[in-house]
């Protein structure tokens, strides 16, 4: 028997980056949302030569979290202005991040990916605030949400886990607490309670 697989969640990474405060502001405030900075100053760079490093890696580990068990998580970045299309391999909780070549958009990569998706049968959810891509690959059985909506869903999704996060931090659990309504019956029968 075949396993079914998830539904696809595609990401137009730099668009929800772009939509998002909370992301924009772990850019490189030196080098602006659209332009790189000067190489001396990039070579001081903590992060590395990429401004966007620090929103890439948040965006990810979000998407992650909100990911987890529901989809198989895509983020596509545009680097068809890059000189290099080489990117580093940081794919935390199965995300994969997928880079467009030299030359290539990712809104063309996003079109590859939802019409495989599209051939394949297979449920998409494409998150995107761009009317031309939301266009172009939407339709059954692909749904389009705004990059806010995304940002939106997954602030509340890690609020959640952070809730769950403190409530297990705070549990004081003894072992008797741990075992199952049967089990602990049992073990009190045995104990003479």
């Amino acid at each position: 028997m075949s396993k079914r697989r998830l539904p696809l969640l595609l990401v137009d990474g730099y668009n929800v980056i772009g939509a998002t405060t909370s992301y924009t502001a772990l850019i490189d405030e030196h080098a602006g949302a659209g332009a790189l900075a000067d190489v001396a100053h990039l070579s001081r760079d903590p992060y590395g030569h990429d401004p966007f490093e620090r929103a890439r890696r948040e965006l990810l580990n979000d998407v992650a979290t909100y990911a987890q068990g529901r989809y198989e998580a895509i983020v596509v970045f545009d680097a068809a202005n890059n000189l290099s299309d080489e990117r580093p391999a940081f794919v935390p909780g199965g995300v994969r991040m997928v880079f467009s070549r030299t030359g290539e958009s990712a809104d063309t990569v996003i079109e590859r990916y939802a019409v495989r998706a599209r051939e394949q049968g297979r449920e998409v959810l494409l998150v995107t605030s761009d009317n031309t891509i939301r266009a172009t690959v939407g339709g059954i059985p692909i749904t389009t949400v705004s990059s806010q909506l995304l940002a939106r869903d997954i602030k509340a999704t890690n609020e959640e886990v952070a809730v769950a996060h403190d409530e297990r931090s705070n549990m004081h659990l003894t072992v008797e607490d741990r075992l199952d309504a049967s089990t602990r019956e049992k073990l009190w029968k045995m104990l003479g309670r």
